[in-house]
């Protein structure tokens, strides 16, 4: 009872938190929870490893918010365990869900940071670099934008993949942002060190 009030206590981890989520669609063994959040690309939103999603329910189960509900043998593979939420795990999720969704989270993301420090690079290898970033951005709004449209051809409700539009806003915001900086520093309205000015510091440390 202590350890189950300890860890309805504590933060649920985000991987955690996605277990919980798919049990409390229905009971499901740990392989077939990972192959549905494969399925639904949802390790676009949580680190997922077979291994770790494994000692997560563990960790679950141990802690009283889920329980094994039976087992299965599917040919000659071993038998595999089926976990079903309680409802302490219910009250758990919920709890997790209200704080995520009404606190900002204190995070500190890579690519702030290098933009603070950006300034230690010569102007032509920034744009070289925020250039490759916009590729790859582009390229993951395409995704997210295929996505969007395989959800609606299948008919599955806005509510199931609402994150989808979240990316997808925070993806334009963050590509609108770096093609301004791109050209801020292009056209020089962003006064920048010329690349020679970095060419001679480091003559002057020979």
């Amino acid at each position: 009872m202590e350890q189950q009030q300890e860890a309805q206590n504590k933060r649920l981890t985000p991987l955690a938190v996605a277990a919980l989520g798919l049990l409390a669609e229905r009971p499901m063994h740990p392989y077939e929870m990972y192959q549905v959040l494969m399925h639904r690309r949802e390790d676009r939103l949580v680190k997922i490893r077979p291994g770790t999603l494994y000692h997560t329910v563990g960790r679950l189960a141990a802690a009283d918010l889920v329980k094994a509900a039976g087992t299965e043998r599917d040919g000659n593979r071993p038998e595999r365990t089926t976990y079903a939420i309680l409802e302490a795990g219910r009250e758990a999720l919920e709890t997790e869900l209200k704080k995520l969704l009404a606190q900002p989270a204190v995070e500190y993301p890579s690519f702030p940071q290098a933009v603070a420090e950006a300034h230690n690079l010569p102007a032509g290898v920034v744009l070289g670099l925020l250039g490759q970033r916009i590729a790859a951005l582009e390229a993951h709004a395409a995704e997210l934008e295929a996505d969007q449209r395989n959800a609606i051809s299948r008919g599955v409700e806005q509510r199931f993949w609402v994150e989808v539009l979240y990316q997808q806003a925070i993806t334009k915001a963050e590509l609108d942002w770096i093609r301004q900086l791109h050209s801020d520093i292009t056209t020089g309205a962003l006064p920048w060190q010329p690349d020679e000015f970095f060419d001679q510091t480091a003559r002057n440390k020979l």
